[in-house]
């Protein structure tokens, strides 16, 4: 195994300690909305395609980058943006807050949610091209809109109360 390399800890004082668990839920459900928008775009291509999508974006949301990040962040067994510092601290023992920044995790993660829109946006526009219907329209906007709200919206409100945010490369709310 590679040794991480360490970095200054720089934590954000001002930001939220827990947050609320309406903020957790929403963020979940946004979520689950994404993946499932996703896997009906896959379906609309081919079914085998879905049935491997779904189970694939579970896994590596829920599971591995929880593993790979939230061990390593200051929200470890609280409740973050997303509660996903309580989620791992169930399956996965803490890392090394120092560790964060240069992580594995944190340069898989833009990836990881990039093509979790990128090959549905992708598959379902080959699946208009084949034949045209509402459904598979509704369905491209729907993707486009949590992919633009999970990506951009979200994102930019868990980032401008994260503790972590100053030593986030993904923050978005550095300067502020």
């Amino acid at each position: 195994m590679s040794e991480k390399k360490i970095v200054e800890i720089c934590i954000y004082e001002q930001g939220i300690e827990n947050y609320p668990k309406r903020t957790v839920i929403l963020a979940n459900l946004a979520m689950i909305i994404w993946v499932a928008l996703g896997t009906i775009s896959c379906w609309f291509l081919a079914p085998v395609v879905a049935w491997i999508y779904l189970p694939v974006a579970v896994v590596v949301v829920w599971v591995v980058l929880r593993r790979l990040v939230c061990v390593d962040c200051y929200y470890y067994g609280k409740w973050c943006g997303t509660g996903w510092g309580k989620l791992s601290a169930v399956f996965f023992k803490q890392g090394n807050i120092e560790c964060f920044a240069t992580g594995i995790g944190v340069k898989l993660a833009p990836m990881t949610y990039g093509l979790l829109s990128l090959i549905p946006l992708v598959l379902v526009i080959i699946a208009l091209v084949q034949a045209v219907t509402v459904a598979k329209i509704v369905v491209l906007v729907l993707l486009l809109l949590m992919s633009v709200y999970s990506g951009f919206i979200s994102r930019q409100k868990s980032c401008v109360g994260c503790k972590m945010r100053l030593m986030c490369p993904g923050s978005t709310a550095k300067g502020e």
